[in-house]
């Protein structure tokens, strides 16, 4: 069964996986504490912005990313002529559509761990000289550690099942757009239930170890989750 497979969906997969959490983190974490400690007017617009790819299907989310990046409008064309970037059907529009739709996946398990924190480590800090800036990158977010593996894993997950917006925004182009949700649905498609079984098993294994590590994580630290 695997002596056949082609392992590239699943090695395109990882790869956006990876990049995407790794912009998830530098993105996401800066955002959980804007919005953990943040008093401002504008704070529950941006939690439900954040929040929106929950409850959002997959394929809405991948259509208008669709419209607007598509070089037939004016944004995707600006982005074309001022840039020379392309971003439907292309691998980094599979990036750019991965972040968006996992964002709350990093989001929320840090934000709720640092609202949890006591108000006195921060004042603390501020009473020992130290800026905002420096008491949440060396004083809160090592104290919330485990949220942040939390988010990190739930992140890259989440990005390798993802479906909908994979496949609205990059199609099915091997070596380029093709990862393994959408290589599955290619097997489906041409009736080769073998193929489609193992590339589901590789997912289901790789599933398996990332929920496994999401209960041992639990237990072991009292992560809240959102």
């Amino acid at each position: 069964m695997f002596a056949d497979l082609d392992w590239g969906p699943l090695w395109l997969t990882a790869e956006l996986a990876t990049i995407t959490t790794a912009i998830l983190f530098v993105v996401g974490v800066p955002l959980a504490g804007w919005i953990a400690h943040s008093r401002s007017r504008a704070k529950p617009l941006v939690e439900t912005l954040v929040s929106m790819p929950l409850v959002l299907p997959p394929s809405v989310l991948g259509f208008y990313l669709l419209l607007t990046l598509s070089p037939n409008n004016a944004f995707g064309a600006w982005l074309a002529r001022t840039f020379d970037l392309r971003l439907v059907f292309t691998f980094e529009g599979l990036v750019v559509g991965s972040v968006l739709y996992s964002l709350p996946f990093m989001v929320q398990p840090v934000q709720a761990a640092l609202s949890n924190l006591p108000p006195s480590l921060r004042e603390a800090s501020y009473t020992l000289g130290k800026s905002r800036l420096a008491t949440f990158w060396r004083i809160e977010l090592p104290s919330v550690r485990p949220a942040l593996l939390v988010g990190t894993v739930m992140s890259f997950a989440h990005t390798v099942g993802e479906f909908g917006v994979v496949l609205m925004i990059g199609g099915n182009i091997p070596d380029q757009t093709r990862v393994a949700s959408i290589a599955i649905y290619n097997e489906v498609e041409v009736h080769n239930y073998s193929g489609a079984n193992a590339y589901s098993m590789v997912l289901v294994a790789f599933c398996f170890a990332i929920v496994f590590l999401l209960n041992w994580l639990n237990r072991r630290h009292k992560v809240v989750l959102r």
